[in-house]
């Protein structure tokens, strides 16, 4: 566990872990994205996603995307920088800045220019064979405790999906759901994910 972790580290040009912020994030000019967990860089994989992840991705956005079109809630696709602050809403205060491949926002207040400062309402991230410890630990961690209403975690290969609903500051995860399963958000009004329909196809 260690060695993954290690290697998911970004580890040039970067010498000290722990110690970088959003303000230091907007400085640097690398070739592959990057996200910023409680001041430690972790390199996405410098190739770009599988197919399966792309379909699976492109098809629950774009379910949202009918849904809350002309609505206050805005869905998002990564790349998209989703700030997490600590302290406050200034760039060196900030020691978190993640790419979540889906996240539904509506509070206004929370976007800008640069993408969202504080938690979605909704984040999805679809596991990738080079990512699983850090969507599901990691991230897990700073989104529970940035208040993100509700985290669902898609599993393309096995075909299931786990949510993880905030109650009492904590995550409350839900059963194991898989095909033939339709699956509501207590977040998004009127949001039904048929994973039937998400997976169809998909080998």
């Amino acid at each position: 566990m260690k060695n993954e972790e290690e290697n998911n580290l970004v580890k040039e040009p970067y010498t000290e872990y722990g110690r970088y912020t959003y303000a230091d994030y907007l400085t640097w000019e690398i070739d592959h994205m990057v996200e910023l967990i409680k001041g430690k860089v972790f390199r996405q994989a410098a190739a770009a996603p599988r197919r399966i992840h792309q379909e699976v991705s492109g098809r629950i956005f774009a379910k949202l995307y009918a849904l809350l079109e002309r609505k206050e809630c805005k869905v998002y696709a990564a790349p998209f920088d989703v700030r997490l602050p600590v302290k406050s809403r200034k760039h060196e205060d900030i020691n978190t800045v993640v790419q979540p491949d889906i996240c539904v926002v509506c509070d206004p207040e929370k976007l800008d220019d640069l993408g969202c400062v504080g938690a979605p309402d909704l984040i999805m991230e679809i596991l990738s064979p080079s990512n699983n410890k850090k969507e599901l630990q990691n991230k897990y961690e700073v989104y529970e405790e940035s208040g993100v209403l509700e985290y669902w975690i898609i599993h393309p290969y096995e075909k299931t999906l786990l949510v993880y609903t905030l109650t009492h500051r904590k995550y409350v995860p839900s059963k194991l759901f898989t095909l033939g399963d339709q699956v509501p958000s207590q977040c998004i009004e009127g949001f039904v994910l048929d994973l039937d329909e998400v997976f169809e196809g998909i080998e």
